[in-house]
């Protein structure tokens, strides 16, 4: 079992950046690649990011490649997201998720997700 919590969610202008972080319970955490995704009003959640087990490999969707950087920390069971150049279109429910496949890309391939955190991008 996996619990993850989200945090670093809030309001920010457009160009701005936010650091999401998301620690995770347990002593299993580095056999897990970790994803990132958002919900945004009225949308399906879609896939931003995830990162291997060990760091070395990671995949973005393109409407963030560039912008949004993903990171872990094995040692203190954490995973980042750091957001920069963030447009209005960024507005969402950011969740994080453990995987058991690797650099999965598709909700259903994911284990455990977290409550979820919030982020605004005002224009």
């Amino acid at each position: 079992q996996v619990q993850l919590v989200e945090s670093g969610g809030g309001l920010v202008q457009a160009g701005g950046s936010l650091r999401l972080s998301c620690a995770a319970s347990g002593r299993t955490f580095s056999s897990y690649a970790m994803g990132w995704f958002r919900q945004g009003p009225g949308k399906e959640r879609e896939f931003v990011a995830v990162i291997s087990q060990n760091g070395s490999r990671t995949h973005y969707a393109g409407s963030v490649r560039g912008r949004f950087t993903i990171s872990r920390d094995n040692a203190k069971n954490t995973v980042f997201l750091q957001m920069n150049s963030l447009k209005p279109e960024d507005t969402a429910i950011y969740y994080c998720a453990a995987s058991s496949y690797g650099l999965a890309l598709g909700r259903a391939t994911y284990d455990y997700w977290g409550q979820g955190t919030q982020v605004t991008v005002s224009s």
